[in-house]
């Protein structure tokens, strides 16, 4: 066993005497060595639970005969980061998570890891240091809030709290309204109710085998997740003594399907980065022109929140990823899974599904996937935009810009009025770098929606949206204004179009005249002199290959 480094031999004999301090039995010695890292923490939502699925993680490391070991793995909610410079911490945080996993697992030799995650980058940087280490590995998510309730109404984060500040500004609600949204929305435990970030990457993990059938989907309220706990715990350990590896089961194949269901469930934005942050380390080379080319073929058949109505505890009901991944089989590619069982079989056992909730590929939602890739003079190397979230009349868009070089300055800019209908609103020096950080922009798309400017602005931006955006929103534009992408010569008054049906992102401007900016305007430094994000800025890469740090 891998394991044996740290407690086999004779010359460990002051190893073994530490693991025995620890309350270890002289039978665990002989066992697999399983460590279960845990984003357990009292401040995220989504994570609040983790100390009982801890246990039952534990208790089917025991019963499959491994010794399980927790160790712990920060985590930031977006949400509470939202809005302000504490955003700036989030997806840099993914580097830092990855490196942790790697580190305690490499230094106390673990047989196999656990996963416990659920948030945004947690996920995925849990996943890049476990691809690292590469040991037997099962994810397990800790399960989506349910919708809070009020007047017959559900609830969710997004649509009646981040959108609800805009409401409130234009004399939509009152404040009377809008304390009991506040404290309604969110009514449990779990990652917040829609296809935003957090779900839309366990949705992921679990098409591409990762994770247990129905995992991503049961909510975190349920027993049965506590059920899927103690089986992963059990599986793992079989994994373990058939030697099957992350790298085995993350490959393009595994990743295309990963993919394909993002585009049928109309996933977050977000997850472009994510997956190419995974194939980065898996070593599978997936790209921005991959998203584009899936896109094409696989329709959206869920219409999930923020831009639609079904929330995750529709889409558990309705079937599951199982049932998803069954509506879009013919391009689903049969590949092994951490259950044992194959992608196919797992569709095959499909027993039922809602066709309200999960469309048909012959009757999908829209006949392209949620999420397109668009280039042009202002994104020669790509950028994104969650598709299946713009209204139709939005889909070609074109106005002056309002330029912008942080999200603060554009937030109170709308809040004062200046933003108008007509505008194409641009938000620079957000980027990975140019942050730096690259942060989420909700606070901002939300306040425009809730004032009912979506359908009549379109925002443009190196930074990136949380999941929960919806509107003419382009984000990850490449190269970045620290980088010296065109974002960063706009200014205001400049004609850009956002075409989202021919997949164009341009503004009017000559060679002549851009060629004249770049010589006269100079970039702004980085925003940060020293610590951690300093370092980042230095070592990031760019949006469209990831952000994943050189």
């Amino acid at each position: 066993m891998r394991s044996d480094r740290i407690k086999a031999g004779l010359e460990r004999t002051p190893n073994r005497a530490l693991l025995y301090a620890t309350g270890l039995h002289r039978s665990h010695m002989s066992r697999p060595f399983i460590g279960i890292a845990s984003s357990f923490t009292d401040i995220i939502p989504g994570h609040i639970n983790m100390r009982s699925l801890e246990r039952y993680i534990e208790r089917g490391v025991e019963n499959g005969g491994g010794t399980p070991f927790i160790f712990g793995v920060p985590g930031i909610c977006d949400g509470i980061a939202m809005g302000h410079a504490g955003m700036r911490q989030s997806l840099p945080s993914r580097e830092l998570i990855a490196d942790i996993v790697e580190s305690v697992a490499q230094a106390n030799a673990f047989d196999g890891l656990i996963l416990l995650t659920n948030c945004d980058k947690i996920t995925p940087g849990m996943l890049m240091g476990a691809l690292r280490v590469n040991v037997p590995t099962i994810i397990v998510t800790a399960g989506a809030m349910m919708t809070g309730h009020h007047k017959k109404r559900r609830l969710n984060l997004i649509t009646d709290t981040f959108e609800a500040v805009g409401q409130y500004k234009a004399g939509l609600i009152t404040e009377e309204e809008r304390q009991i949204l506040e404290t309604e929305a969110c009514p449990t435990c779990g990652s917040c109710q829609g296809m935003y970030t957090a779900n839309t990457m366990a949705c992921l993990v679990e098409a591409m085998g990762l994770s247990l059938p129905y995992c991503a989907t049961t909510m975190a309220v349920l027993s049965n997740k506590l059920r899927i706990a103690y089986e992963s715990g059990q599986r793992v350990v079989e994994l373990v003594r058939k030697d099957c590896k992350p790298r085995d089961i993350v490959n393009m194949k595994s990743l295309e399907n990963a993919v394909r269901v993002d585009m049928a469930l109309g996933g977050s934005s977000n997850t472009v980065l994510h997956l190419m942050g995974i194939s980065h380390e898996a070593g599978a080379g997936l790209t921005l022109k991959d998203f584009d080319r899936l896109s094409k073929d696989t329709p959206h058949l869920c219409s999930m929140n923020p831009a639609g109505k079904w929330y995750m505890e529709d889409l558990h009901y309705a079937g599951g990823i199982p049932a998803v991944m069954r509506m879009i089989a013919r391009d689903i590619h049969d590949l092994p899974t951490v259950s044992g069982l194959s992608t196919r079989k797992i569709m095959s056992a499909v027993k039922y599904y809602d066709p309200d909730v999960i469309k048909s590929a012959d009757n999908p939602e829209h006949k392209e996937g949620g999420i397109a890739i668009l280039h042009g003079n202002l994104a020669e190397d790509g950028c994104v935009v969650k598709q299946s979230a713009v209204d139709p009349d939005s889909m070609v868009f074109t106005g002056k810009a309002k330029v912008f070089n942080s999200e603060e300055d554009a937030m109170q800019a709308l809040l004062a009025g200046k933003i108008v209908k007509g505008m194409v609103v641009v938000v620079r020096y957000e980027g990975p770098a140019g942050g730096p950080g690259m942060r989420e922009m909700l606070s901002l798309t939300a306040a425009i929606v809730g004032m009912g400017l979506h359908k009549h602005v379109a925002l443009i931006t190196d930074g990136r949206f949380s999941g929960g955006t919806r509107g003419p929103c382009v984000g990850h534009i490449s190269p970045e204004a620290a980088a010296g992408g065109l974002i960063a010569y706009l200014k205001d008054g400049d004609m850009i179009t956002v075409d989202i049906v021919n997949k164009k992102l341009e503004v009017a401007l000559t060679k002549v005249e851009i060629a004249r900016r770049k010589k006269s305007m100079k970039l702004m430094p980085c925003k940060e002199r020293s610590g951690y994000l300093a370092r980042y800025a230095r070592m990031v890469t760019s949006a469209s290959q990831g952000a994943v740090l050189q």
